[in-house]
């Protein structure tokens, strides 16, 4: 009986201790696991509940996404879902599953959100009935007011067609204290603008252009009264235009102004030890970091040095009637890469952060930039290949050949010992010998099959014969001939001038060559005619 007892008695001890367990609650800025669950603060989403501060826009369906048909023609906004055609000018409803707008007009491609928007002309021109009081609005009833005195923020896509039909535009943003205000100037294709009429007013506008593209804009207002309906388009004001004007909007965002930006920005460099992220201040509000969703015990101010490293940050603001938590800041050190080829002599080291490399290969080390972040450097590392080499040429009797700075006139063979360009030791074994060009003294044009013509005899690649001319003791040319062939009897000089023998005598000509590495040398010399 005492033993039943007293295994009962335990049984509800424990039955306590865990239901004591149980009944806490997570305190969500102590970085401890309050309630036992395995999930501290933040990720305690049970119990640390707060809702994230990002816009979510106060118009129903804002990028025109939700349809109810899909659009066949112009002047169907009523397919869209909550839209409200609220001129009886008609904006058109353009969505991929149906009608995709006019084809001399076309929207610029992709849409900025999903498969939907609508086009707003601003006058109708260029024919006999033109109206610019033809102004085509859209309008929703709000998921909630506007609230007096609080700031917000309108935020949307506009895209322009062609230059012409897309001039500068003010887009104005308009609000009524009544959703029956929508819509406005019933029945009347000339009313204008909302402001025309009763009940309406204009909330801010924005200046737009652009040619064949997207473009996204914002208006900031702080409505003095509750605004439950708004409408967008054109400004009041009447233009005159050759030809029509046409818009597109598309994902039209409204919400508090503090959803846009109460956002964590970083000051200085994300690699810098004075890192600093910071929010902006709001009267009125305490604030708690969070790094990974566990609070950084103690700090609770607006802004926050970092000392913790890298991860996602996120900060909690709380009033007594309300709480907000930013969206996740990934921070993250940036890491550099750069890749390095290095060639060193045979024998030497390179010194590559700690490390002496003296064999070839591919290597990497981590070095720390300019801004403190990691720069992860890969080195190929070569070795100058044998730096023995062995050079065999030919010159014409009086020119040169350069090795390294020196310039070697005689034949001969030389070893030579230079450095290259990374300051390595090589020898180069030179063998030079002269050209052997041949040019006779005398020729007897007389048809004796023996010395009949005079011209260049150069067997040898190494050089190109480039001409030859002949010149009478007068200086009169008798004869001129290019790109020389010793093989070749046009190319030689067969002792006429102008179809006629010329006299015996003395006669001097003028040879050029090219050598193979691009120098060109001009010979003088005389030759003897002989009858």
């Amino acid at each position: 009986m005492r033993l039943l007892i007293l295994t009962l008695g335990l049984a509800l001890f424990s039955l306590g201790q865990v239901g004591a367990q149980n009944a806490r609650t997570e305190i969500c800025n102590n970085a401890l696991d309050d309630d036992g669950d395995g999930f501290i603060d933040l990720n305690d989403t049970a119990d640390c509940k707060c809702k994230v501060i990002e816009p979510i826009s106060l118009i129903p369906n804002p990028s025109f996404e939700e349809f109810k048909c899909c659009p066949q023609d112009r002047s169907q906004l009523n397919c869209a879902v909550t839209w409200i055609q609220a001129s009886e000018a008609t904006t058109d409803y353009i969505h991929n599953c149906g009608w995709i707008g006019r084809s001399n007009l076309p929207a610029p491609l992709p849409f900025p959100d999903g498969d939907a928007i609508v086009g707003f002309r601003n006058g109708t021109f260029g024919n006999q009935n033109n109206n610019p009081n033809w102004k085509e609005y859209t309008g929703a009833c709000l998921l909630g007011p506007l609230k007096a005195n609080t700031a917000y923020r309108f935020k949307f896509w506009i895209g322009f067609t062609h230059a012409i039909n897309s001039p500068p535009l003010d887009v104005v943003f308009y609000g009524t204290a009544d959703c029956k205000n929508l819509p406005f100037g019933k029945g009347n294709e000339r009313f204008g603008c909302p402001t025309n009429g009763p009940g309406w007013m204009e909330l801010g506008r924005v200046s737009v252009s652009g040619v064949n593209q997207w473009k996204e804009y914002e208006i900031n207002v702080t409505p003095k009264e509750d605004i439950p309906a708004i409408a967008i388009g054109p400004d009041c004001v009447e233009i005159s235009w050759t030809t029509d004007t046409y818009y597109y909007f598309d994902n039209l965002i409204l919400d508090e102004r503090i959803n846009f930006e109460y956002v964590i920005t970083p000051r200085n460099h994300p690699c810098s030890e004075k890192l600093v992220l910071g929010v902006p201040t709001i009267n009125g509000y305490t604030y708690q970091w969070y790094k990974e969703g566990i609070a950084l015990v103690g700090e609770t101010q607006p802004e926050l040095q970092v000392k913790t490293g890298e991860g996602i940050y996120q900060v909690r603001i709380e009033s007594a009637s309300d709480c907000r938590i930013t969206s996740m800041y990934h921070h993250q050190r940036p890491v550099e890469t750069s890749a390095l080829t290095q060639k060193i002599c045979p024998g030497t080291s390179y010194a590559f952060k700690s490390r002496k490399l003296s064999r070839a290969g591919t290597y990497q080390e981590t070095f720390t930039s300019v801004n403190n972040c990691d720069s992860v450097v890969t080195l190929t590392l070569e070795i100058e290949d044998d730096l023995i080499d062995s050079l065999q040429t030919r010159i014409l009797e009086g020119d040169f050949v350069t090795v390294g700075t020196r310039q070697i006139h005689t034949p001969g063979k030389y070893a030579l010992h230079l450095q290259s360009t990374l300051g390595c030791d090589s020898t180069v074994y030179l063998d030079l010998d002269n050209l052997k060009v041949f040019m006779p003294t005398a020729f007897s044009p007389n048809d004796d099959g023996v010395n009949d013509t005079f011209g260049v005899f150069a067997n040898s690649s190494e050089l190109t014969i480039i001409s030859l001319r002949v010149f009478d003791r007068w200086g009169e040319q008798v004869f001129s001939a290019r790109d020389l062939s010793s093989e070749e009897a046009d190319t030689r000089w067969d002792g006429t001038s102008r179809g006629k023998p010329a006299a015996e005598g003395l006669y001097v000509y003028v040879v050029n060559v090219v050598l193979k590495n691009g120098r060109e040398q001009t010979k003088f010399g005389e030759v003897q005619l002989v009858r």
